[in-house]
């Protein structure tokens, strides 16, 4: 393993773990509020939160280079100063939480729906509070789902490539991944590089879906 190779793999753990620990409250949050509330527009923050899953992932990072772009609603010219995002390792870590954030929202709600209601309403009738209620019964039960989602995200922020690319470049030893490195492998023709860096990616997907798949047993259970 070359320093390229070995400097892409640290980009994309380091952005994939960023990424995720981004998404897991807000996630978290958005999935027990979908799971356990009945409000008007649900239905619509549900269809938003998902667009990623659905939509080219070269889409959602053309979305996002206009949202930071000078002109944009957090550019340099509306905020007064510039943050600093596109083209850089920052960049590359808002693709991979923007892309992973349905997939962790859609898995952890599943895992509030299988908690049984009755057990949080006969915690309220002991007098515990909504947010005691939540931490102390509901969190803990569906936890297990909840993490097996947070590795799908994770999974899912390692293989991202489209909206990363979009605003963030394929620059090596800045913003170049696991999966861009993939991709400039196999256009220069280095067939060696390129099914090494598949079977890496192939290795640490497997482990990780094995253990989602394994969590969501048990969750189940």
């Amino acid at each position: 393993m070359d320093s390229t190779t070995l400097t892409a793999l640290k980009i994309t753990l380091h952005c994939a773990s960023l990424a995720t620990f981004l998404v897991m409250i807000p996630g978290t949050w958005i999935a027990y509020v979908l799971a356990r509330r009945d409000f008007p527009g649900k239905n619509i923050l549900s269809a938003i939160v998902g667009l990623p899953l659905v939509l080219p992932p070269t889409a959602v990072g053309y979305l996002l280079l206009q949202l930071l772009s000078t002109e944009g609603l957090l550019g340099q010219n509306r905020l007064g100063f510039d943050l600093n995002i596109l083209l850089t390792w920052k960049a590359v870590t808002l693709a991979c939480a923007v892309m992973s954030l349905p997939l962790v929202i859609r898995t952890a709600r599943v895992a509030f729906e299988g908690v049984d209601p009755r057990l949080e309403s006969m915690a309220r009738t002991l007098g515990h509070s909504r947010i005691k209620t939540f931490f102390c019964y509901t969190l803990p039960l569906a936890f297990r789902g909840i993490f097996a989602a947070l590795i799908l995200g994770f999974t899912r922020a390692l293989g991202e490539f489209g909206a990363t690319v979009t605003i963030a470049g394929n620059i090596p030893g800045k913003t170049q991944t696991l999966a861009s490195a993939i991709f400039t492998a196999q256009q220069v023709g280095n067939q060696t590089e390129a099914y090494f860096l598949l079977g890496i990616a192939l290795i640490i997907g497997f482990v990780a879906i094995l253990v989602s798949e394994y969590l969501s047993q048990r969750q189940t259970q």
